[in-house]
């Protein structure tokens, strides 16, 4: 739900073409640096039901927490993220690029959606600046998550 005055927020994937308006998330605070949100899936999942998610806007990264219906964080989801503002809509689309880090509660990192890069490339989807875009986030954050500093991405939400 949209609060009057706060920024609509909308989802955009490259595969498959799509745009979403997160019609549903709430924004908890937003600033130069952050938005904070929680939300309720889109459509219903079976293995979770709802979460928080930090949108930080100068690394261009957006760390999620998964919760199940038990109140239990099954993962953080780390999306690489662009984003356009638009002060006439007021509203964010984030662009998502393509790869993603899940990082789960034991300490296990797992990449997925690498090769998506290719494909959009091909396909002409992104180009190629905003491939190195991707690639150089995520080796920047796989470089925060392995030398101990991925705390600093959950501080925002471990509390919602």
């Amino acid at each position: 739900m949209v609060e009057k005055n706060m920024p609509k927020m909308y989802r955009r994937r490259f595969i498959p073409d799509e745009k979403v308006f997160l019609k549903d998330d709430v924004i908890i605070e937003i600033n130069d640096d952050v938005i904070i949100t929680k939300w309720e899936v889109l459509k219903k999942r079976k293995d979770f039901s709802h979460g928080a998610s930090c949108y930080f806007l100068r690394e261009n990264i957006k760390v999620s927490k998964f919760i199940d219906d038990n109140e239990n964080i099954l993962y953080w989801y780390c999306d690489i993220i662009d984003w356009e503002y638009s002060e006439e809509d007021n509203s964010y689309v984030f662009n998502d690029l393509l790869i993603d880090v899940i990082v789960y509660e034991n300490g296990f990192v797992k990449v997925v959606d690498i090769g998506e890069i290719s494909t959009a490339l091909e396909k002409g989807l992104i180009d190629g600046e905003l491939a190195k875009k991707a690639l150089n986030t995520a080796d920047d954050l796989l470089n925060d998550i392995y030398s101990g500093k991925f705390d600093l991405y959950k501080k925002y939400i471990s509390d919602i």
